[in-house]
């Protein structure tokens, strides 16, 4: 709170706001008298992912795979409360491998990952003509446009070129 200028809450206000965000998340309070994900079924710890995001009020979460796991009770439940924090000062990077979360949590953008690289991009429509469609033959497994055939790249991080020798490792640029 202190570093968005804001006061700090008292411990009554801060357990007022944190039952208050429950309650939208439909969570139990006698969660609060358990160890952070002690315990907690999966749909419960993104429950539990929420309603962090919702108390600590980040300007960039990033969410990856909220809706795995989930049942379509517990994924309607946690889409809401992502929607509810969604503000222009707040930025969220959602990564899924299903639409069905786009049901409920309208993206901005869209963004196609494939081998570290953005292939393709678009609004909403995207996910859903992916979901129908597919990625086209070969699309799905094939190298980036970009990419060399002498890409490869090893678990170090490093870029390998032909074997010409020892070569220098090169910066790679992650998004």
């Amino acid at each position: 709170r202190s570093a968005r200028g804001e006061p700090e809450l008292s411990a009554t206000a801060f357990l007022a706001t944190a039952k208050e965000a429950m309650a939208e998340l439909e969570m139990d309070p006698a969660f609060l008298s358990r160890s952070v994900n002690a315990g907690f079924s999966g749909g419960e710890k993104k429950r539990n992912e929420v309603l962090q995001m919702t108390l600590l009020q980040p300007r960039l979460a990033i969410l990856d795979e909220t809706d795995s796991g989930l049942d379509i009770d517990a994924l309607r439940i946690v889409a809401h409360g992502i929607e509810k924090l969604r503000n222009p000062e707040r930025s969220m990077l959602i990564i899924t491998h299903y639409p069905r979360l786009l049901e409920y949590v309208k993206p901005d953008r869209v963004h196609v990952l494939r081998a570290g690289r953005i292939v393709r991009e678009g609004g909403p429509e995207l996910a859903y003509e992916l979901e129908e469609m597919g990625y086209g033959p070969g699309e799905a497994t094939a190298e980036p446009a970009d990419a060399t055939p002498t890409d490869t790249a090893d678990p170090s991080g490093s870029h390998a070129e032909p074997d010409d020798g020892p070569q220098a490792p090169q910066a790679r640029s992650l998004l």
